[in-house]
């Protein structure tokens, strides 16, 4: 039995494709609305896949938002204003909406006029990205809730920030990120010692990553270090770069940039590199981490990256960092280095075995509990996934 689903999203982006198509199978009818092909500061070309995709009127508009961290941060907001007309020509029994704005207000009147339907909010957040938003968004929010009948969560900070709005935590599934890891777990689990200690940064050079802030704590780290040999390759750009590239370097401290690379060109540079570094001050999830576990690397991996919270255990498969506080930096790469190399396999393993346990399909199963047990009719009879026997 099909179950006609809407999912109300941004717009499609590569990472999200196998865990959509998964749930397309599992639902039997899904329809997708998005607000843009993709976004400006993107750097991948739009892919629907297989998907039913259909982009909705939308009025965007561009924002800085001043963050309690002193940075700002640059924002797409979309208003799909005909998000009420869409839903009620689809007329779907599950209608899923991404984030908790003006398009999810307006899932909540739908689901609120139709008593028949349900509404899950795939809410990709987390405690430090929601700091420093003002009382207006938060009653919005508050409202859009108590329509939902469900929220889904990417890890347990962002259940934390749904549950002080008010929501039953009862009511919230977890739904780590997935990608998927195919086209990174043939890479060697070891790595060669010229390669077992090589950093990279993989992502944007803004603010909000504390690229400089990490760059400034590695420096400190090979002036203190004369004996070591620090390498870093930076993958990404950004508004920071020339500043990082500027910067005067002890001799035992080399940087590689490499710009913005093509999905595919990652598992090349991240087999060269032993251990990923992320420092960033806001990161909802951070699929880099998802990849670069999945690649067999050590993550250094910042307490406000949700993916790191959830994914990195300390000595296991690699170190929690702090941007804010650069001793627990300095303290990871004093760890690193100590480390002996079998050690450092028995991470990378450690590693690779705990983004193999996060999976597009798994994420599918996820969403299509949360849509079963909402479901309308009578009680204890749920559909069978696509695929399975009843």
């Amino acid at each position: 039995m099909a179950i006609r689903t809407a999912l109300l999203t941004n717009f499609v982006a590569p990472y999200r494709l196998a865990l959509l198509e998964a749930l397309r199978d599992r639902v039997g009818e899904l329809k997708i609305f998005v607000s843009a092909l993709t976004e400006a500061d993107r750097p991948w070309k739009p892919n629907m896949g297989s998907l039913y995709v259909v982009r909705q009127k939308t009025r965007t508009f561009k924002r800085t938002r001043l963050l309690p961290g002193g940075f700002q941060q640059r924002l797409f907001i979309h208003f799909p204003y005909d998000t009420l007309a869409q839903l009620w020509r689809y007329s779907p029994k599950i209608v899923i909406s991404g984030e908790l704005g003006l398009r999810s207000f307006q899932a909540a009147i739908y689901r609120t006029v139709f008593s028949r339907s349900r509404l899950i909010i795939w809410a990709t957040l987390s405690e430090a990205t929601e700091k420093g938003w003002g009382r207006g968004r938060t009653v919005l929010r508050q409202v859009i809730l108590r329509a939902a009948d469900a929220v889904v969560c990417n890890g347990a900070s962002g259940s934390r920030y749904i549950t002080s709005l008010g929501f039953p935590v009862d009511r919230i599934h977890i739904l780590n990120q997935p990608i998927d890891v195919g086209m990174f777990t043939p890479l060697p689990k070891t790595r060669a010692a010229e390669d077992a200690r090589r950093l990279v940064f993989s992502g944007r050079l803004i603010p909000q990553k504390a690229v400089v802030e990490l760059q400034s704590v590695l420096v400190d780290w090979a002036r203190a270090n004369p004996a070591r040999q620090l390498e870093l390759l930076w993958i990404g750009d950004g508004e920071l770069r020339e500043t990082l590239e500027r910067t005067q370097l002890p001799a035992n401290f080399s940087q590689f940039f490499h710009g913005n690379q093509p999905y595919e060109a990652l598992p090349e540079l991240y087999r060269r590199c032993g251990a990923l570094v992320l420092p960033s001050l806001m990161d909802e999830w951070g699929l880099v981490v998802n990849e670069a576990m999945a690649s067999g690397l050590i993550v250094l991996g910042s307490i406000y990256s949700q993916a790191a919270i959830e994914m990195v255990s300390d000595g296991v498969n690699g170190w929690l960092i702090d941007p804010y506080h650069p001793e627990t930096i300095a303290n990871a790469l004093d760890q690193l280095f100590a480390a002996p190399l079998d050690k450092l396999d028995e991470m990378r393993a450690a590693a690779r075995e705990r983004a193999l346990r996060i999976t597009p399909q798994g994420g599918a199963d996820i969403l299509y509990t949360a849509i079963t047990e909402i479901l309308p009719g009578e009680p204890g009879k749920k559909p069978v996934p696509s695929g399975a026997t009843s």
